[in-house]
């Protein structure tokens, strides 16, 4: 039996209310037909802090965000994070229940994770920033990065 001593604890994450009821709803709904990524993403949920609505950072991962980091695999990548009907890979539209959509919700930018991937290999990313979707009323997105050191780093 191997001694795993190192083991890296998972950072903090928030998720709005409503975002954790909607996943949380999800996760219930799939259980049957994929009990993994259910699981994971019930224990992402149960680990997080829940606030209000409002209180979620615009640096702050949550669905609908555009989000752009660092896979210890390669270049940055820059993915939306989105419910299962309306993922798309080839317009960069991940689902929410892929192994790298369950880690990033609720990160915020700077901050780091390590997953395992599908075909159980760990890795590491690293979030470099999120934005938001514009609200309906003004075209702007809201975009909030790293820190520079961080940004300028990778």
């Amino acid at each position: 039996m191997q001694n795993n001593t190192k083991t890296s604890r998972k950072p903090n994450i928030r998720i709005s209310k409503s975002d954790h009821a909607r996943l949380s709803a999800l996760a219930s709904t799939v259980a049957a037909r994929n009990p993994e990524a259910s699981d994971e993403l019930l224990a992402e949920l149960e680990r997080a802090r829940i606030v209000a609505d409002g209180w979620v950072s615009a640096g702050t991962v949550r669905m609908g965000s555009t989000v752009t980091f660092k896979p210890d695999t390669g270049d940055r990548k820059t993915i939306t994070l989105v419910f299962p009907g309306d993922a798309d890979i080839s317009e960069g539209k991940v689902s929410i229940l892929t192994p790298v959509g369950t880690a990033l919700i609720g990160l915020s930018a700077g901050q780091s994770i390590m997953w395992t991937a599908r075909d159980g290999r760990r890795h590491e990313l690293l979030v470099l920033a999120v934005n938001q979707p514009a609200p309906d009323d003004d075209g702007a997105e809201r975009l909030a990065p790293a820190s520079p050191a961080i940004a300028a780093s990778v």
